[in-house]
């Protein structure tokens, strides 16, 4: 079966982003030829699901083939969709019917970008298989929150854990499911 990584940066206090969608704080760990992982992690990886909102903020920063590069499905979650374009389809549905979909069929694994929303959304439905944290050395104090109230509880095994130069500390984890 298909797995579903998140794959995703926080502060020690839990924040994806500062207020107004600020991401300026994962620059404290920018070094050059140091990608933390991700190449490797992207490899194994032929779909995408991500939040509209993060994929505008990444497509304007970016641009448009950084998602959708011909390598990958895109799914970007919105409450209004358009028509798709290239390999980016626009989903409005249930999480439940999309992975259900997604890991029926042949293929590598499945990453979730973010946003919070959409995390939030995988998280309550107990779809997520993996996740990655890379926790940055910073105490935002306020922002958009990685992990939102109100979802089950759900047991995860530690696989490993990294240290790096830079401060930052990446946390592997499985979801250990009984």
């Amino acid at each position: 079966m298909r797995k579903l990584s998140i794959y995703i940066a926080s502060s020690i206090d839990g924040y994806i982003a500062k207020p107004n969608d600020d991401l300026s704080f994962l620059s404290l760990v920018e070094k050059t030829g140091e990608d933390y992982g991700y190449a490797d992690f992207i490899a194994d990886i032929d779909t995408l699901i991500i939040g509209r909102k993060t994929h505008d903020y990444v497509i304007k920063a970016l641009g448009p083939s950084y998602y959708d590069n011909g390598d990958r499905d895109v799914y970007v979650v919105t409450r209004n969709p358009k028509a798709s374009s290239g390999r980016t389809t626009y989903y409005d549905g249930s999480m439940v019917d999309l992975l259900e979909n997604l890991r029926s069929k042949p293929g590598k694994g499945i990453y979730c970008d973010g946003g919070a929303e959409v995390i939030d959304a995988l998280l309550k439905e107990d779809l997520v298989d993996e996740l990655t944290i890379s926790v940055i050395p910073i105490l935002l104090g306020n922002g958009t929150r990685l992990f939102k109230d109100g979802r089950p509880e759900q047991l995860l095994e530690l696989v490993h854990a990294k240290t790096f130069d830079t401060g930052l500390v990446q946390l592997y984890y499985k979801r250990k499911r009984q």
